[in-house]
């Protein structure tokens, strides 16, 4: 079972969201928060799988928990996705930056949610998938970066981030360059080691903010 602690400060929304996991066979709801410290508080003290959260709460909002469940310093990071109602938000983008691995909208539905927090418990990813590259594109420095690889990519290591960057899934990126699930996975494990970052959102963005991907 995938135990997810939900920090939401409407309590329709929380009880929607427990809800809809619940009814998940591999899923079960441990916690549910009121605001951002509360969260942080329970998350530390209950140990859940992943964390879903609200991206503007009192106390902590979502950026400030996700830093602190998931940030840089954090030993061991608490895979954390962010839901929200705005679809494009500069909010959104400073908590994918403080270390959520995932941001949906609350209407994305029952299975795109549940996917999110199992790709989450899994190490991967998922952005919704119609406002991912509005999300990046927006947000992200139009100037290259200053952080370079620390080894170039490969040519087919650059056509897999370039689809990972556009919200592709892992089936969806091999389909595409006709490559099995375990060599799609091997490529962005080396993707993700040479560029330095920790999961394939921040991949994603670092493609925006180094000019491989524009709109």
């Amino acid at each position: 079972m995938i135990r997810v602690l939900i920090a939401d400060d409407q309590e329709p929304v929380r009880t929607g969201l427990r809800l809809l996991l619940d009814a998940a066979p591999d899923i079960e709801v441990i916690a549910e928060a009121a605001d951002g410290a509360e969260a942080v508080a329970l998350a530390r003290r209950t140990n859940p799988d992943v964390a879903l959260l609200d991206i503007r709460m009192p106390e902590l909002d979502g950026i400030q928990a996700t830093e602190l469940l998931a940030g840089t310093g954090v030993a061991d990071p608490l895979p954390v996705v962010i839901i929200t109602t705005f679809d494009l938000d500069e909010y959104v983008y400073g908590a994918l930056r403080a270390g959520a691995r995932g941001f949906l909208l609350k209407d994305a539905g029952p299975v795109l949610i549940a996917e999110a927090v199992r790709a989450a418990a899994a190490g991967d990813a998922l952005i919704s998938p119609r406002i991912t590259t509005r999300l990046l594109a927006a947000f992200a420095p139009s100037a290259v970066a200053s952080r370079p690889a620390a080894e170039p990519l490969t040519a087919r290591e650059e056509e897999v981030l370039s689809l990972l960057a556009a919200g592709l899934t892992n089936v969806e990126i091999g389909a595409k360059l006709f490559l099995s699930l375990g060599t799609v996975k091997t490529h962005i494990g080396a993707i993700l080691m040479k560029i330095g970052v920790r999961n394939r959102v921040e991949a994603a963005m670092w493609a925006y903010e180094t000019g491989r991907v524009t709109s």
